[in-house]
């Protein structure tokens, strides 16, 4: 009865856990054997016989019937084993063993290995189903809202992480919610326990979205060249089409932008740009920096660096809010751009760093412009008082103060 219990139990594990029918046995097999070789002899031969369907366990330890015994692990004596039964010398002579000959300390051993043995191919079997889904979709209920991350299950009742840090600004979650990620990576934690971890943030989860949303990608007729991204503020997203029949920014968007709305109300109404792609670089810096008209353009490949020239009044729409459109231009083409001003005379090599000027203006302040983009005097000075009063978030005086200190620097 104790046996039918012990195998019963873990057939049960068997079930809840997934666990195929012939790994099981090979567990349980194992597990016993090595607690037999404990007890008696690893040169002992045992059998053991389990059937989880019936719960059934039987364990017969074989040994050589002999005139005189020298090993009783392996051997045992033509008197006794025909106490047992009739046996021959030579024969090999089999005694039944009782899960209570192992004792409350034995079976208490048991239990415990094959409980570490089966949560061990539990680990495997979570690390093997989600190592190969990484970049993958995930839609999954939201099982705890923790202040550092939220958890979701799987059907399997899996365990999935989503850090706050993953998560675009502006999502919030209730228990309960279904909500749609990626696969980001499996790691291990201390406890050398997989832990699946997901992104709302990545640039995969917008490509994902777009190949769910929009059939020419997920066929193959449009390519997602690259794609950059501010999580919930802004993205551009480069596409080629490979059929010139196809308009890859048309399919992209769809009719009356129902296609790409679904993904921006995804992406907690982030602002994104489709863009086609072009191998031709001009080209493709004008078309990132749309809806700003660029001037013209000067190529520092040295330094990696394009400088642009604007009119003033297409500057503020080249850097964006807080220098979101420019920093993400640069990064999609990249190149480092400078914005220049085509009307305010002072060429390129005149330009000078902000930090230059560390003596005359408070580091903060120069640490504000350098966050919507601006590391030069020249590229400051391409925006009016009023944007550097809005975007950097200073003080109207003190964008003035700036302003004269910087203009200064260029005046005989």
């Amino acid at each position: 009865m104790e046996g039918l219990n012990l195998v019963s139990t873990f057939a049960e594990f068997k079930d809840q856990k997934n666990i195929d029918r012939a790994t099981m046995m090979g567990v349980l097999e194992d597990v016993f054997l090595s607690q037999l070789k404990k007890m008696y002899s690893e040169d002992s031969d045992f059998d053991i016989i389990i059937n989880i369907d019936k719960g059934d366990l039987q364990i017969f330890w074989n040994r050589e019937v002999v005139e005189e015994v020298t090993n009783p692990m392996t051997e045992i004596s033509f008197e006794d084993a025909n106490k047992i039964d009739e046996y021959d010398l030579g024969e090999e002579c089999s005694v039944e063993i009782k899960l209570s000959d192992f004792g409350r300390r034995g079976i208490l051993n048991l239990r415990q290995s094959l409980s570490g043995r089966i949560m061990d191919i539990e680990k495997a079997n979570l690390y093997n189903k989600y190592s190969t889904k990484v970049g993958d979709l995930f839609v999954g209920e939201v099982y705890q809202v923790w202040k550092r991350e939220v958890v979701l299950r799987d059907d399997e009742g899996n365990d999935l992480i989503l850090p706050k840090e993953e998560q675009i600004p502006g999502d919030f979650f209730r228990k309960g919610d279904t909500v749609r990620t990626i696969i980001k990576e499996v790691r291990f934690n201390n406890s050398n326990t997989p832990v699946i971890i997901l992104s709302r943030t990545s640039t995969e989860f917008l490509a994902r979205l777009f190949e769910q949303e929009v059939a020419e990608i997920f066929e193959g007729l449009i390519t997602i060249k690259k794609i950059v991204r501010i999580p919930g503020e802004r993205a551009k997203v480069a596409v080629e089409s490979y059929d010139e029949r196809i308009d890859p920014v048309g399919a992209c968007v769809g009719v009356r932008g129902s296609r790409i709305h679904s993904i921006v109300r995804e992406l907690r109404n982030e602002n994104i740009d489709v863009i086609p792609w072009t191998n031709n670089k001009s080209l493709l810096i004008t078309r990132a920096l749309s809806p700003a008209k660029i001037s013209s353009m000067t190529f520092n490949e040295e330094a990696n660096q394009v400088n642009v020239y604007l009119k003033p009044s297409e500057v503020s729409l080249a850097v964006g809010k807080g220098g979101s459109n420019i920093n993400l231009a640069g990064e999609l083409v990249g190149y480092k751009l400078e914005i220049y001003r085509d009307d305010d005379g002072l060429e390129p090599e005149e330009d000078v760093l902000l930090t230059e000027f560390s003596d005359e203006i408070d580091m903060w302040i120069i640490e504000q412009l350098q966050k919507i983009g601006c590391d030069t005097a020249k590229s400051v000075l391409a925006l009016s008082v009023e944007d550097i009063v809005k975007r950097a978030d200073l003080e109207e005086e003190t964008a003035i103060e700036v302003h004269k200190i910087l203009r200064a620097e260029f005046e005989d």
